[in-house]
């Protein structure tokens, strides 16, 4: 009997031109919370800022460019990497969570949403093609890839183009460190139902939303700067507390995924964990590996781009995959046969995990 098997058969990835260093954030005054100037000297903040989160650069969009831009881009590329007839599109499903942003606004823009933008931009007429948006936090692009999986599952789709794209630049405080942490970018994927032998492609996931205590974790708020207009709200965050929260929930997340998929950790190759901060996810990982009592850790288990892209949310787990897949990545490549994972956690606060078999 033939398995329906649920497979990822391209993708593709935007990497915005514009390089923006730590040492570009040397003239910025940076206030706390509480609108206290920050008496550091930008050396001091920078190589704590490294220290932790492993960022050294990220990227930003050129002024003219908005997420539903280079969400289409992304999506171009992983059309043509499947080699698929756009046409034959079932549904378009972007996860974002500011809209279109143009720059020097902070008015976002959903209406139409961005999949509908999209999709004209693809110039698709096929109106059997529906395309909407999803609001999950960092986690959207993952989140899109489970519900893409239900429907293909139930009959309702055949092929489905799963989008992740954001431009954070154009919502960060420039009075507030945690500003050095955002960047742009759109990563994509094309997702088909397929017959085989053999099962492979979405073996399990899970997913979670925690809505009391943590709902505004992550939030919009005023400036750290005093003068600065109260009725404009940029991307705020407690830091600690969602660093103390995915090292709860993540790990937990990810080890039922690969209990409904009958798996073990030994049996994953790879893990594409959201590009948050580079110590966060490692202790994610160690954790993880400490819940099946397991001290060695492979050291090309977990690939990671944040050092050079920075954190763009929706964007990063596509677009690290993307990377991966096509050998641009640096000691890292997929086989055929193996087991890796995707997982993410972000505003809501949401988690969610997937078991893959490549």
């Amino acid at each position: 009997m033939k398995n329906l098997n649920v497979v990822i058969t391209g993708t593709g990835s935007y990497i915005p031109t514009e390089i923006v260093t730590n040492q570009d954030f040397a003239d910025n005054e940076f206030y706390d919370s509480g609108s206290k100037a920050v008496e550091s000297t930008h050396e001091e903040i920078s190589e704590k800022f490294t220290s932790i989160t492993g960022i050294v650069e990220r990227r930003y969009v050129t002024d003219d460019q908005l997420s539903s831009d280079i969400g289409a881009i992304a999506a171009q590329r992983a059309i043509d990497d499947a080699g698929i007839d756009k046409e034959e599109i079932d549904q378009i499903i972007v996860a974002q969570n500011f809209g279109d942003v143009r720059k020097h606004t902070i008015q976002t823009d959903a209406v139409p949403c961005l999949a509908a933008r999209i999709k004209n931009i693809l110039q698709i007429e096929n109106t059997n093609c529906v395309a909407y948006d999803i609001l999950f936090g960092c986690p959207g692009w993952i989140q899109g890839v489970i519900q893409s999986d239900s429907f293909i599952k139930s009959g309702l789709a055949k092929k489905c183009l799963v989008i992740g794209t954001e431009t954070l630049s154009r919502v960060i405080d420039l009075h507030d460190r945690d500003s050095m942490i955002y960047s742009d970018g759109a990563g994509a994927c094309i997702i088909e139902g397929v017959e085989s032998d053999i099962k492979e492609g979405i073996l399990s996931s899970s997913m979670g939303s925690f809505t009391k205590e943590e709902v505004y974790f992550l939030f919009m708020g005023k400036s750290n700067i005093d003068e600065s207009d109260p009725r404009v709200r940029y991307l705020k965050m407690y830091g600690r507390k969602v660093y103390e929260f995915a090292l709860t929930h993540v790990p937990a997340a990810m080890k039922l995924a690969l209990d409904r998929a009958g798996l073990g950790l030994h049996d994953v190759k790879k893990i594409f964990i959201h590009q948050a901060n580079e110590k966060m996810d490692a202790e994610i990982i160690k954790r993880l590996y400490r819940l099946y009592k397991i001290k060695d850790i492979p050291a090309d288990i977990m690939p990671m781009s944040i050092h050079k892209l920075g954190n763009s949310s929706v964007a990063t787990v596509p677009t690290l995959l993307d990377l991966v897949r096509k050998h641009n990545l640096e000691d890292h490549q997929l086989n055929k046969g193996d087991i890796i994972m995707l997982a993410s956690v972000g505003a809501g606060m949401n988690i969610n995990a997937i078991t893959y078999r490549y």
